[in-house]
């Protein structure tokens, strides 16, 4: 009876074990913890705000190598190096579009929905000393192209910024690749770096639930529910639209490539909580780089796309953008045509790619868009300023996920993806990071 009992509980202890060693399992526990912190003792919550900045900080010092080593090794194995440009065109033509369909259905739930009238705002009594200086700091196009041009070529590898340092692991491939035998020996080289990277991002990815932990308790402690109250329809409508956003068009979108769009949240599961708790899409950029591979996803498709795609295909900040942007003109009572609508939207499509890579960039872009268009006063912005850190979550999930989806849709365009693969990976539920790492090497190889 006894040894019945004993192994028969084994193999609940063992999948209970298994559950916890689990990262997404991990984040869910600490995000919980985090929420019940913030609302029992505030203070602390307060105070636990560095986890977060701690491990966004460890992410950040990890993403440009990824990038360099993914992109540089995937050029530099082209058969053709035509390839890339067709990769890099493609992707900014489905860029395009997407951010466009996400702006015009934040318009079009805006002007529904109406989620700023009666609130009858007197912008007398705002004060714009409550929004943020980097938000009057508005980009503009030379500056934007300045920023893609690194003081120095090693400058663009150690420094910080995307962008820079993949049009530069762009022309190093490329160059590489010409090179032929005689390139060969530092190509090796830095395949070898890239299974040191990508191990070491598997190590700081496993502090993620503290990120996680630290990053609620801030929020709930900071904002609480009170301080919600007024403008809770907003997040209400903007968390809902971004449900149906992800549920039918991202799912349109991956019934027309014959994969499951759940079967890729289940697959994600860990990246998008860590980016939902965080609030950050480069937090994850390493590990999706590592999971779009095993995924079956060519090298140089991933290496173009996702870095990219992070600075010019954020589909959550496009819906948030025109949802927002109307929201202020109800609040202020401020009709606008659908002419100054469909104005403000071309300005939005402008100055949400001046604005790539910069650090709350979707709230940047808005003030940018309110000073161009001049209907509304740029103090409007204070209305929200207190809950952007909220509407962020829903900027975030779509981003990462969109730009996963956008990685699969010109994979399968150019032929350099296991659709076999990929069907094996979203129908299976016991993937484990073992087996991810020594599957993203041989995929990093084999391609």
């Amino acid at each position: 009876m006894t040894s019945t009992t004993t192994v028969a509980g084994r193999p609940q202890r063992s999948r209970l074990s298994r559950l916890i060693r689990e990262l997404w399992f991990q984040v869910v526990l600490a995000a919980v913890l985090g929420i019940a912190v913030g609302i029992l003792a505030p203070g602390l919550g307060e105070d636990l705000k560095p986890l977060n900045d701690w491990f966004i900080a460890l992410v950040k010092m990890i993403v440009i190598p990824v990038v360099f080593c993914v992109v540089t090794t995937g050029i530099a194995s082209m058969d053709n190096l035509r390839k890339a440009g067709r990769i890099g065109v493609k992707a900014i033509g489905y860029f395009l579009v997407l951010s466009l369909v996400s702006m015009l259905i934040g318009l079009v739930v805006a002007n529904i929905f109406q989620p700023g009238s009666g609130l009858h705002v007197d912008p007398s009594s705002l004060n714009a000393e409550e929004v943020p200086k980097a938000a009057t700091e508005h980009a503009t196009f030379t500056g934007f192209v300045s920023s893609l041009i690194p003081a120095s070529l090693l400058g663009a590898i150690t420094g910080d910024a995307i962008l820079a340092a993949l049009m530069v692991s762009i022309v190093f491939g490329a160059a590489l690749n010409m090179a032929g035998e005689e390139g060969a020996p530092l190509t090796r080289g830095i395949k070898a770096l890239s299974d040191v990277v990508f191990r070491i991002v598997g190590w700081v990815m496993r502090l993620a639930p503290l990120g996680t932990f630290g990053a609620l308790a801030t929020v709930v402690a900071t904002y609480g529910a009170e301080s919600l109250k007024q403008l809770g329809y907003l997040i209400i409508l903007f968390t809902a639209t971004c449900v149906v956003y992800v549920l039918v068009v991202l799912g349109a979108i991956m019934r027309a490539c014959r994969l499951s769009l759940f079967g890729l949240i289940r697959f994600l599961k860990a990246e998008l909580l860590v980016a939902l708790s965080t609030c950050s899409s480069e937090a994850v950029l390493p590990q999706l780089v590592r999971k779009l591979e095993i995924l079956g996803i060519g090298r140089p498709v991933v290496g173009i796309v996702i870095p990219s795609g992070f600075s010019f295909n954020l589909d959550g900040s496009a819906v948030y953008l025109t949802m927002a942007s109307l929201f202020l003109a109800q609040a202020m009572g401020i009709d606008l045509s659908w002419q100054q609508q469909l104005i403000m939207v071309g300005v939005m499509m402008l100055t949400s790619k001046g604005t790539a890579g910069i650090a709350g960039g979707a709230f940047i872009v808005l003030a940018s868009t309110v000073t161009a268009v001049g209907h509304i006063p740029l103090a409007a912005l204070s209305l929200i300023v207190g809950i952007d850190r909220i509407l962020n979550e829903g900027r975030v999930f779509i981003n990462v996920l969109g730009n996963a989806v956008a990685a699969i849709v010109i994979g399968k365009w150019e032929n350099d993806f296991d659709t076999e693969q990929a069907r094996k990976v979203l129908h299976s539920r016991t993937t484990t990071a073992p087996q991810a790492q020594s599957d993203t090497t041989k995929v990093g190889a084999d391609k």
